[in-house]
């Protein structure tokens, strides 16, 4: 039993690895290919289109209370969210911007508990400081110039999604996920086109790039993605969600690898090494932690 459960995991940590790792590429996509004096065009560009893709295929209303939780969640993981990380792509190198991410174990294990019941157990918290400590070796030889604006905007960026995914989790019930990220997103959509509208009047002029930009964070980034990593919390811990999370800066420092050129030094591949362990030892579950890992309601 315990091998079909462990095996069980590693399918939904390898579908819900898809979402950071299509973040990852987010960035650089945002910072080289969009314009950054529109930050909530550019969010609500990539919301609503994601939102009415999805709703085309959902063709449901929301029922009961998901009428108030739907719009609550829109604007919390897709309005706010994505203005942020939109700010923080275009203020900071890729490699940064993904990499402030990496707080995501932490704070999502610490929300879990404290909004959820479920306390992080010794193997996530050993892969979350993997993890980190990973991280800050990939980051801490990057020699650009780092701006304090976009430090906020990524760090507060985190602390919203981690809101949001906790709320999400906290919230779940037998809707349909698809269901669920079309709502979502449609909502958080229509606000940012209102808000955008008022705020930064007409829509941005996009050459051939940005209109293929665009459609891959919208589409890609957005709609797939989160249905991956809602998938993923319906069926995982808060802790171990955020310990996948951290695939986000490790693909943004590849890919600015493999794109832009960059080399990696020994000690960014020694902490690319250690993210990957961090998360292979945070989904190892110990005898007896079952109870750790259970709904809310379980109890």
């Amino acid at each position: 039993m315990e091998a079909i459960k462990r095996g069980s995991n590693a399918k939904w940590i390898a579908l819900t690895a898809l979402a950071p790792i299509a973040w990852g590429a987010n960035y650089p996509v945002m910072h080289h290919f969009l314009p950054a004096d529109a930050p909530l065009w550019g969010a609500a560009l990539r919301a609503l289109p994601a939102g009415i893709l999805l709703f085309l295929f959902v063709r449901r209303l929301p029922t009961g209370s998901w009428w108030w939780r739907a719009p609550v969640l829109g604007l919390i993981n897709f309005s706010v969210f994505f203005v942020l990380v939109y700010v923080a792509a275009q203020l900071l190198p890729s490699s940064v911007a993904a990499s402030i991410m990496a707080g995501s174990p932490f704070v999502l294990g610490l929300l879990g508990w404290a909004m959820l019941g479920k306390r992080m157990n010794l193997p996530t918290m050993i892969g979350a400081v993997c993890g980190i400590v990973g991280v800050i070796l990939i980051v801490g030889l990057s020699t650009a110039r780092i701006d304090g604006w976009g430090v906020a905007a990524s760090i507060a960026a985190l602390l919203v999604f981690s809101l949001g995914s906790i709320l999400t989790q906290r919230w779940r019930d037998d809707t349909p996920v698809l269901d669920l990220t079309a709502w979502q997103l449609l909502f958080g959509g229509i606000v940012l086109v209102v808000i955008a509208a008022c705020v930064e009047g007409t829509p941005p002029q996009l050459d051939p790039s940005g209109i293929a930009a665009i459609l891959f964070v919208s589409l890609i980034s957005t709609a797939a993605a989160y249905l991956c990593l809602f998938t993923g919390l319906a069926h995982l811990s808060p802790g171990v969600v955020g310990l996948v999370g951290l695939l986000n800066p490790v693909t943004g420092v590849l890919l600015g690898t493999m794109v832009a050129g960059e080399t990696l030094a020994p000690a960014q591949m020694l902490g690319i090494a250690l993210v990957l362990t961090g998360i292979l030892v945070g989904q190892w579950t110990p005898r007896g932690s079952r109870a750790l890992r259970c709904a809310p309601g379980a109890a």
